[in-house]
């Protein structure tokens, strides 16, 4: 079963990718012990950010500075 922290902090690092535009339909996001994984494939949304790898950059510097997120993970293919 999954640990209720990890679920709420899974929703926080969608919401976090939501903001910012980018379509993460064709990607994993974990949490597991308070490490965020990210995997898959990354791409803007229509008329969203124009560089995903940028965007997914700031975005884990963001999470990193959560209290609850001990370390964000990226393995990830970036498409524009």
């Amino acid at each position: 079963m999954a640990d209720p922290k990890d679920v709420e902090t899974t929703k926080i690092v969608r919401r976090e990718f939501n903001r910012r535009a980018i379509d993460t339909t064709l990607a994993d996001i974990r949490v597991s012990h308070g490490v965020v994984y990210i995997r898959g494939t990354i791409k803007p949304m229509r008329g969203g950010a124009g560089d995903p790898k940028h965007e997914v950059e700031i975005i884990s510097r963001a999470l990193r500075t959560r209290p609850e997120i001990r370390d964000v993970v990226v393995d990830c293919i970036f498409r524009t």
